[in-house]
């Protein structure tokens, strides 16, 4: 699908959809818990159906009727499992180590750049806990880890972090050392949110988490608003409602970001965008939030400075990379560092035409800065919208934007 947008001012309110990053955790937690577990999804996604495609196969029954999914847990495990994680790094990652501790046969199958994504050094551990791990995809597991002690570095994924922990807690302990420095720490902080609501029980101390005997139990859970998908509309000056500001959600850093930036903040949660100037923005802990405050930094007063994002070379693109050649195929002063980008504001964009390289996120930054952009903007592929936002453009026009499908 490629989309033209005419450029067109931006107001009005929106509901936040749902956090993929809850849903995933709390479909995997229910499908692990004993008794039937109801997850409250508002709306879904390519990443969401991904991982409750795999959890069917795994031997899950998953109801879906509106937006409540009526989770039955995994009673039998099959004696071989095919699992498709499409384009999700979250599913392949959070699935792996559970699949090793149900023991599991399984192949597991990926699409996309999700094949080129690491998985080490979370695969080194697994298998040397017991499991076996083939090297190229599609990938063939099987065998079963122990409730040990394991070891992580904490700069490469928290995902890794995240499928341990909810494997140990399936387990009933274990013991998961985690290397400083930890970046993405806000995503951990989800997933122990989620495993406590389920029963877990964890402790912390230095960066060392002692998962105890415990076993996770069906709930009822409603997953909240997404904040990272939020950052799209707030960034255009739409107010989004139905957004948690306790959060543990690391994206809701983007209205501090907003305020650096000289936004005036207002209702529910509703930016006034309109006269931003450049800051510095530390990505360690909001990667995916990258791509468009990137957008609107494109056209604030000044140089922004986003750095410390090593990681988002390893996305669903090269985020580094793909973010300066969308914004500078639109007429932005943006140049790539070894870990961010240096902006230089300009009053206004030509417009043109970008690919999304097949990057959800990519394409929506590329419609916030279309907003600001003097000419027509062409996003080759903006389907990849579909990954975690399905209705943006929908939701794009219902705010006063003007795109439609060519």
């Amino acid at each position: 699908m490629d989309i033209l947008i005419t450029p067109a001012p931006i107001s009005g309110s929106i509901e936040g959809i749902a956090s993929k990053s809850f849903a995933h955790r709390a479909l995997i937690c229910a499908a692990l818990a004993k008794g039937k577990s109801q997850i409250r999804i508002n709306t879904n996604s390519a990443d969401i159906e991904a991982t409750v495609g795999c959890l069917r196969n795994m031997g899950a029954a998953i109801d879906i009727s509106g937006s409540t999914y009526t989770v039955t847990p995994i009673e039998k495990i099959p004696d071989r499992a095919v699992i498709d994680c499409g384009e999700s790094g979250s599913t392949i990652r959070f699935l792996l180590p559970v699949i090793s501790a149900l023991g599991m046969n399984c192949e597991i199958h990926g699409s996309g750049r999700l094949p080129e994504r690491p998985l080490s050094p979370l695969k080194e551990e697994l298998i040397r806990m017991g499991a076996s791990i083939s090297d190229t995809f599609p990938l063939k597991a099987s065998g079963r880890i122990s409730a040990g002690e394991f070891t992580l570095r904490g700069d490469v994924s928290s995902q890794f972090v995240t499928g341990l922990l909810t494997a140990l807690s399936y387990l009933g302990g274990g013991k998961i050392n985690l290397l400083p420095p930890v970046q993405s720490r806000p995503y951990i902080n989800i997933t122990l949110q989620v495993l406590r609501t389920f029963g877990a029980d964890i402790k912390e101390e230095n960066n060392t988490f002692y998962i105890n005997s415990c076993s996770l139990n069906g709930c009822d859970f409603t997953v909240e608003a997404d904040w990272s998908n939020a950052a799209f509309p707030l960034c255009m000056g739409a107010e989004v409602t139905g957004l948690n500001p306790d959060s543990t959600q690391g994206d809701k850093a983007i209205i501090d970001v907003l305020k650096s930036m000289g936004a005036k903040i207002a209702g529910s949660y509703k930016a006034d965008v309109s006269a931003l100037h450049g800051c510095r923005v530390n990505a360690a802990d909001i990667p995916d939030a990258v791509p468009v405050i990137a957008a609107v930094a494109a056209t604030a007063e000044g140089e922004t400075v986003i750095y410390n994002g090593e990681r988002l070379r390893i996305k669903e693109s090269d985020r580094i990379q793909t973010t300066c050649e969308m914004l500078r195929s639109l007429g932005a002063d943006i140049r790539e560092t070894d870990d961010g980008m240096i902006i230089n504001g300009k009053k206004t964009l030509t417009g043109g035409e970008t690919p999304s390289f097949n990057d959800h996120r990519i394409a929506m930054a590329a419609a916030v800065a279309a907003v600001r952009c003097s000419g027509n903007v062409i996003i080759r592929n903006a389907g990849a919208v579909n990954k975690s936002y399905p209705s943006f453009f929908e939701d794009y026009n219902r705010l006063g934007g003007k795109a439609r499908v060519l």
